[in-house]
């Protein structure tokens, strides 16, 4: 197999060549929380609620957790109507519970008084909202509206940087360098991609790069140590 460098690719020709690779290769791995919500219930409001809850939390916890909520309350109306307590009990264990909580009320509050209950489509707009930074709002518009949107969270940059495909230290510089680079016919999936393969191949610590396909293409940017 020939390596990285001998492969006589433009950048945006090896990241066509992952994507695709990819899109194969993680049907057989577990799908993101957030995304089997905007699939199962196609509501911007459950997404945007789901991607409050998915914050520093695992999936498996977050779609329970977002499973026991939407059942006592699935739009924002309902939702005003239970305490923060009826909200944190369903939700916990999630991280940060009770703060999360206070964010869905204070959201719901503005969504129902400034917005006539509709979640908002635009970035600029959904960063006004109480906990809502731009991965969530992101999140939101590719998997609630299925806007053109890029988001970054922690697999997508580190992901991205290995791949020597942006050169960043920071997620918010990733998004704006990806924003420049990627071409538009790969945004809205990326996220999906890279976090199923960041929490299953290309792993913060040791990464699995005997068992990753799109290993060809990839030069391993500051991977120290790997199997």
């Amino acid at each position: 197999m020939k390596s990285f460098q001998e492969k006589n690719m433009t950048d945006n020709q090896r990241i066509a060549k992952i994507i695709h690779t990819l899109r194969k290769a993680v049907k057989a791995l577990p799908t993101p929380s957030v995304t089997l919500v905007g699939r199962k219930w196609n509501d911007p409001f459950l997404v945007l609620v789901s991607c409050i809850l998915s914050l520093r939390t695992k999936d498996q916890t977050t779609l329970g957790a977002s499973q026991r909520l939407f059942a006592l309350a699935n739009n924002p109306e309902k939702m005003l109507k239970l305490s923060v307590e009826k909200i944190s009990s369903a939700i916990y264990p999630v991280g940060f519970y009770r703060t999360k909580a206070r964010n869905i009320r204070a959201i719901c509050k503005d969504l129902v008084e400034k917005f006539y209950s509709h979640v908002p489509d635009e970035i600029d707009v959904l960063l006004t909202l109480q906990g809502v930074g731009r991965k969530t709002a992101n999140l939101v518009l590719t998997e609630g509206f299925g806007k053109l949107a890029i988001c970054v969270d922690t697999h997508v940059h580190r992901i991205s940087n290995r791949l020597g495909y942006v050169k960043t230290k920071m997620p918010e510089e990733t998004e704006m360098a990806l924003r420049a680079k990627l071409p538009k016919k790969f945004w809205i999936e990326y996220n999906a991609l890279l976090v199923v393969w960041g929490q299953n191949i290309c792993r913060p610590i040791s990464p699995l790069c005997s068992q990753c396909l799109a290993r060809p293409w990839c030069p391993q940017k500051g991977v120290d140590k790997k199997r």
